[in-house]
């Protein structure tokens, strides 16, 4: 006989093993979205090097697609925005459902829409009117303010700080401690799809697609060959 629900976090590594035990408060309190009920958590890895991690099973993605559960759900805790969405594309791909993973320790004032397989950490806070795109993740102690837009496989390293008025697009990643100045009303500050926002870096205007910014004020990173 089949048994109910299973729920796999795609990775196991530091991210994964810190998301963890949020996936298992979410399963205690049944805090998952439409109080979703699971009955076995487990990592996923594509090709695990060991069978568990802080006593909890690993397997492999073949393993959890085939596994005799009625329902399969699944989050991805792989900081990499592009490899995120081949990992939760493939999922979706075998009937694999996501479930976003939200901390009891996260504050949302409410009015946002938060799409599907976000990972929101603790002491994060999200204030109001603010989309969200899939599959992101806010690390903890990161905040972001009223009247934002965040496209899809964002990511947000602890303590970025995103105030009111500001798009962020798809794919891009937020380094810590990075602040984002407020945008204007009808005018927001734009960081281009595909951008990395270094690591304490002071964003005071837009930042174009697939670039690198960092210090104080962020400028365009030069490499050099």
């Amino acid at each position: 006989m089949s048994r109910k629900n299973i729920f796999g976090l795609y990775g196991a590594g530091g991210f994964a093993r810190e998301t963890m035990p949020v996936v298992l408060e979410n399963v205690r309190n049944r805090s998952f979205g439409g109080g979703v009920s699971v009955d076995e958590v487990v990592f996923i890895e594509t090709n695990p090097s060991a069978r568990e991690v802080n006593g909890i099973r690993i397997l492999s993605e073949r393993e959890f697609l085939d596994s005799d559960f009625d329902r399969k759900y699944f989050n991805v805790a792989v900081a990499d925005s592009f490899s995120r969405a081949r990992l939760s594309e493939a999922m979706v791909q075998n009937d694999a459902i996501p479930l976003s993973i939200i901390s009891k320790n996260s504050i949302d004032y409410g009015f946002n829409e938060l799409s599907a397989g976000a990972i929101v950490c603790a002491n994060t806070i999200i204030t109001s009117n603010v989309t969200i795109g899939k599959f992101f993740h806010a690390n903890i102690y990161s905040y972001i303010a009223h009247d934002c837009v965040i496209g899809d496989f964002v990511t947000l390293a602890p303590r970025v700080n995103c105030n009111g008025n500001v798009e962020i697009g798809s794919f891009a990643y937020i380094g810590t401690s990075a602040v984002i100045r407020q945008g204007e009303l009808g005018r927001p500050l734009v960081i281009g799809e595909g951008a990395v926002v270094g690591m304490g870096a002071v964003v005071t205007k837009d930042v174009p697609p697939n670039t690198t910014v960092v210090g104080n004020p962020a400028r365009i990173l030069e490499r050099k060959y």
